[in-house]
């Protein structure tokens, strides 16, 4: 379970069970510092490549402190391009000529764009006036980068191999991924409906959609390791199926069915995925517009 989903009293209802339930649960970043302390002095372990934890057995729970090189590198280097934006920007303002409700404003602003570079530096305004000060607070920086790529996982799986606990938990991040792809790649929410078997067809075809995506994903991988689902679809979007209609002399209507030329980039697309586009449909014509007379009931 992620972070902030398991109360106390569940988690101990989960272990007083019969047979007790297994759980591995990531903790909030307070629990972290209580426990610093006492994480400290303990050696790192080798779980997987680039991949370190250290076990705190306490109260019979074990805590699971994990860090990721790939995710320190990655954090660090979000942090390091929300920190370098806010400070342009905040130097930006500084410069402007605002009247005292403007400058908060856009303070304001800048805060709600980078909400976790604004906590790493003290920011004042003048009680009267429109000036303001800034400067990088340090000790939260040295903070902030002790924790980045590391994560506190609590379970009561106390004589589980570190590795399986951190490949459990892994796939809770698999499971978000999924999640988001289908919310917002495939566009699958909301679902307004009201019967049962609805819903399950919706899901049914959610599913399906997935699939699709994840058979994507995994072609691409040894075409183009860095090329996403994502991008592929955005480029083959270009492609679109379209109906052109002709009227005849005769009151019929010929319909040619036809999808769009693709560019140089979808080409290539198409190419290295091996994949071909359909042939065009043969022309439809519709039957004249029918001439005889609508029946009217007198009443």
């Amino acid at each position: 379970m992620d972070r902030g989903i398991p109360t106390e009293e569940v988690l101990a209802e989960m272990r007083a069970a019969d047979p007790p339930v297994c759980y591995l649960v990531g903790t909030p970043k307070g629990r972290l510092s209580k426990l610093e302390k006492a994480l400290l002095p303990l050696p790192w372990q080798a779980v997987r490549e680039g991949v370190d934890v250290k076990l705190l057995p306490q109260e019979g729970e074990l805590y699971v402190l994990a860090q990721s090189r790939a995710r320190i590198h990655k954090e660090r280097a979000m942090r390091r391009r929300k920190l370098k934006w806010l400070w342009g920007r905040l130097q930006h303002i500084a410069a402007m000529e605002l009247d005292r409700e403007e400058l908060l404003m856009k303070l304001g602003a800048a805060r709600a764009k980078a909400r976790a570079a604004w906590r790493l530096i003290d920011i004042g305004v003048a009680a009267n006036g429109a000036t303001f000060s800034f400067a990088l607070d340090r000790n939260k920086l040295r903070q902030v980068r002790r924790r980045e790529g590391r994560y506190l996982l609590r379970t009561n799986l106390c004589g589980q191999d570190p590795a399986e606990l951190w490949q459990f938990y892994i796939q809770l991040v698999e499971v978000e991924a999924a999640f988001k792809t289908m919310k917002d790649d495939l566009q699958l929410r909301p679902i307004h409906h009201q019967l049962e078997t609805r819903i399950e067809a919706h899901i049914f075809v959610a599913f399906l959609a997935y699939c699709l995506h994840v058979t994507l994903r995994a072609r691409l991988k040894p075409l183009a390791g860095g090329l996403t689902p994502r991008a592929v679809l955005e480029k083959l979007a270009a492609v679109q199926m379209l109906d052109v209609h002709f009227p005849t002399t005769d009151g019929r209507t010929l319909i040619l069915r036809r999808h769009t030329e693709p560019g140089a980039e979808q080409k290539l697309l198409l190419k290295q995925l091996k994949l071909d586009l359909p042939p065009q449909p043969p022309p439809r014509i519709t039957a004249p517009a029918s001439t005889v007379p609508v029946p009217t009931h007198v009443m």
